[in-house]
């Protein structure tokens, strides 16, 4: 299988080239010439299978010939082994037709280590061939640092820089990147918001001459190959319910790519009919459904910090797949939103878009409110995320479809939102707890895109 841009102006590349590049060249997001789409009978014999089995099945088609069959599933079997529940996700009932599928039993209490667990294991397994060293520079709003963090310490092959905003990610967040021991990990707080971290990273990327330098890559949700590995717990959650179920799921969601992985998962064959867009106040993606108006406005700091984020990148490749594969019309949306800060999305793009999606906002009393009300109703502690997801899903829960909310983070994680929500003590899970007497090692950086290529220098 090949790769082509959602702007249109490179050639179609492999999977190696897009593992290791994560951006195009013409400053696009990589997606497959093709969607393979999985017959019926396939995906219900995903109902006996395990989630690594269902995870070979998935990701097969897409990574072509760089790994072999048993080099594939060895990496499968590593990435999930630090999983503290079994099945890897969990689902839970709230109601007869409302579940919560709980994606926060990896390593570092997030959804997000499904995917870079994954992703480590083929970084390591290509470079191991190649004998080749690389830098991965990400931004993070939290989960996504801290999942790369744990991920990528000691790997031989491979440094590490991770950016955050300082003072708008939690504690917990925070120091599970800072106290990890790691020679090729720099953890750096950037005086600014995620988007300015996002900026920074996107600026030393499209410098091609100091990126090829230093053979840069990325692994926040821009790179496919962690969009592929989301995939497969949408089909797994399919798997274990009845194969005639309607199903549509809530994601809270900042940078899109949660979401854009059930979209795919719905391509690839899955039953599922609407996926429900959860955001905070920082609501980008619910006003661009609603107007047809993409329009950044100011990041507001909220209780669910990895979704404060204006520039959702990975909305580029529902983009293109919503204007019917014409990438001459994301290049220019692109360039408008890079210049004017907004674009217009058409009426017909429109339709496309809400035949699949519908959204909804929630402010900060309602995710308090939906914290508590869950806790009261159920007995469930969510972390503020998750509560934002199931309030929004609440408007649209329908009895002839079950509607499966993710639970993205551990409570945890969260601690002060949640307490304050519940009026009750959150016990710390002990890896969790262990990180208050670590010695926390972090890198204080203005807002200039300069001082980190001069640090990566100095450091490289």
């Amino acid at each position: 299988m090949l790769y082509k841009s959602t702007r249109g102006q490179v050639e179609p590349v492999s999977f190696k080239e897009v593992l290791f590049s994560g951006l195009a060249s013409d400053g696009g997001l990589y997606i497959p010439e093709y969607f393979p789409v999985f017959d019926p009978g396939q995906i219900s014999s995903f109902e006996s299978m395990t989630y690594e089995e269902v995870s070979f099945s998935i990701l097969k088609p897409f990574v072509g010939h760089l790994f072999s069959d048993q080099e594939l599933m060895n990496m499968i079997v590593n990435a999930y082994s630090q999983f503290k529940c079994e099945e890897r996700c969990k689902m839970v009932s709230l109601s007869e037709n409302h579940k919560l599928l709980e994606l926060f039993h990896g390593p570092t209490f997030a959804f997000k280590d499904f995917a870079m667990q994954m992703i480590a294991q083929m970084f390591n397994q290509a470079l191991k061939k190649i004998r080749k060293s690389i830098t991965i520079i990400v931004a993070t709003s939290g989960d996504t640092g801290a999942a790369a963090v744990n991920a990528f310490s000691n790997l031989e092959f491979i440094n590490l820089y991770v950016l955050f905003p300082k003072n708008r990610i939690s504690e917990i967040q925070r120091r599970q990147m800072t106290t990890k021991k790691a020679s090729n990990v720099s953890v750096i707080s950037v005086n600014g918001n995620f988007d300015d971290c996002q900026s920074i990273v996107k600026s030393i990327f499209s410098d091609q001459d100091f990126s090829g330098k230093i053979s840069l890559t990325g692994v926040n949700s821009i790179n496919w190959a962690r969009i592929i590995s989301q995939v497969v717990y949408y089909f797994f959650a399919a798997s274990r319910l009845a194969s005639d179920a309607t199903l549509d799921f809530c994601v809270p969601t900042g940078n899109f790519g949660n979401i854009y992985a059930g979209y795919v998962a719905k391509k690839l064959g899955a039953n599922i009919d609407k996926l429900i867009i959860a955001t905070n106040q920082n609501d980008i993606l619910h006003r661009a459904l609603s107007s047809g108006q993409y329009s950044k406005g100011e990041v507001f700091k909220t209780f669910s910090p990895s979704m404060d984020i204006q520039v959702s990148s990975n909305f580029e490749r529902m983009l293109h797949d919503a204007c019917r594969g014409n990438s001459s019309i994301v290049h220019d949306k692109m360039r408008s939103l890079q210049s004017s800060g907004s674009y217009n999305i058409d009426s017909d793009t429109l339709r496309c878009l809400k035949k699949d999606f519908v959204s909804g906002s929630v402010k900060e009393q309602e995710t308090l409110d939906e914290i508590r009300k869950t806790f009261l109703n159920t007995k469930t502690i969510v972390c503020p995320h998750t509560a934002v997801g199931l309030r929004v899903s609440k408007k649209f829960l329908d009895k002839a479809k079950i509607t499966i909310s993710l639970a993205t983070a551990h409570p945890a994680k969260f601690g002060d939102a949640v307490e304050k929500a519940i009026d009750t003590d959150i016990i710390l899970p002990k890896s969790l707890k262990a990180l208050y007497s670590k010695e926390e090692k972090v890198v204080e950086a203005p807002n200039d895109v300069s001082y980190l290529k001069a640090l990566i220098k100095r450091e490289g």
